[in-house]
């Protein structure tokens, strides 16, 4: 099963991170979240620090470039497949890191992609 990992996951359900993994989870896929804080998104527990999660195919950001620095290595060392930068989550440096890894990078909205069957 492809995985996800949801970073910037919040217990809010007005959030768009919450709204992933809601539509994540209706649509089939294996979600895991990680967030500021600990909490619970659609049953999906969110989890703190650097978890080594594993087998994640998929990472969609939910988190601003300046927070994202301090994850790029941890992110990278995940080996996804591919990294989703959702609006508000651009940034061509980290994406140039990912891609020169093998990574796929895409600036696009998971919330869209799963509307439309794209994901």
């Amino acid at each position: 099963m492809k995985t996800t990992l949801v970073i910037g996951a919040s217990d809010n359900p007005s959030r768009y991170a919450y709204q992933a993994i809601h539509r994540l989870k209706a649509k089939g896929f294996a979600v895991v979240a990680l967030g500021k804080k600990e909490g619970e998104a659609e049953g999906v527990k969110i989890q703190t620090g650097r978890p080594a999660f594993q087998d994640i195919y998929t990472v969609t950001l939910y988190i601003n470039p300046q927070h994202q620095q301090e994850l790029e290595e941890y992110i990278l060392n995940l080996n996804p497949k591919r990294i989703i930068f959702n609006p508000g989550a651009e940034n061509s440096a980290f994406e140039a890191l990912a891609e020169k890894k093998g990574i796929e990078t895409m600036e696009a909205c998971t919330l869209t992609m799963l509307a439309i069957g794209a994901y």
